[in-house]
């Protein structure tokens, strides 16, 4: 109803799921029989693919999506437990947005954390001494198959001003800004932040920190992505 205050959770309320346990649940890698393929556009950076795809006894379909080489973000955390944001032009959103630096697995070979690591120095001007795995998500399973790995680094030190990355197009317009986790963790929940890695990395490290920082995954950690249809595993 208009107006009235959302109901306080109950702590013995039963799971949505009608009493089973979480443990364990995970998205499994499930690729149905790919019969055609084509590129109905060769884009700069990404393509647009057309599959036919053998469901079974639901039959034979045909669906269009984005084929994304991927991404890493970097939650990057100082002693105050600020959460690094930049300010970022994305004309696709027509928006400036706020955003923890990241970019594209578009060195051939590079590790995911290797990726994530140039990232923070060539839009940061940072280095970090430590690394975590904080999430990882699909930006939009529906239509792309983008996989985007979220670290956690701290430690933090500048890179030497004679070795920093020269910046252009949208980067060179770049603001930089350190917000208490907290308050990021308010301005997702309004709704004033919308950038998928912020949403995501910036809950997850609240919930982390909440707990203690226990459960963090290893910067090795398999990459649990949900293949796409066009390879068989990522990051």
């Amino acid at each position: 109803m208009t107006g009235a205050s959302a109901p306080a959770p109950r702590p013995d309320a039963p799971p949505a799921s009608g009493g089973a346990r979480t443990t364990g649940l995970a998205d499994t890698a499930a690729p149905r029989p790919v019969i055609a393929s084509e590129v109905v556009h060769d884009g700069m950076i990404w393509d647009v693919v057309r599959d036919t795809v053998d469901l079974g006894e639901a039959g034979v379909v045909r669906r269009e999506y984005v084929r994304h080489p991927g991404a890493v973000s970097v939650i990057a955390l100082d002693d105050d437990d600020r959460v690094l944001l930049l300010r970022q032009y994305r004309h696709p959103a027509g928006a400036e947005l706020w955003e923890p630096p990241a970019g594209l697995l578009d060195v051939p070979g590079e590790p995911l954390q290797g990726a994530a690591a140039r990232e923070l120095a060539e839009e940061a001007d940072l280095v970090a001494g430590a690394w975590w795995v904080l999430a990882d998500y699909l930006s939009t399973p529906g239509g792309s198959d983008e996989a985007l790995r979220v670290f956690l680094a701290r430690d933090l030190t500048q890179v030497p001003v004679a070795d920093r990355h020269v910046r252009d197009g949208e980067e060179r317009d770049i603001v930089v800004r350190w917000v208490p986790l907290e308050e990021a963790v308010e301005a997702v929940l309004a709704g004033r932040l919308r950038n998928p890695s912020t949403v995501v990395g910036v809950l997850a490290a609240a919930a982390c920190k909440a707990r203690g920082w226990r459960g963090l995954r290893s910067v090795d950690a398999p990459g649990d992505r949900v293949a796409g249809p066009g390879d068989g595993g990522g990051a």
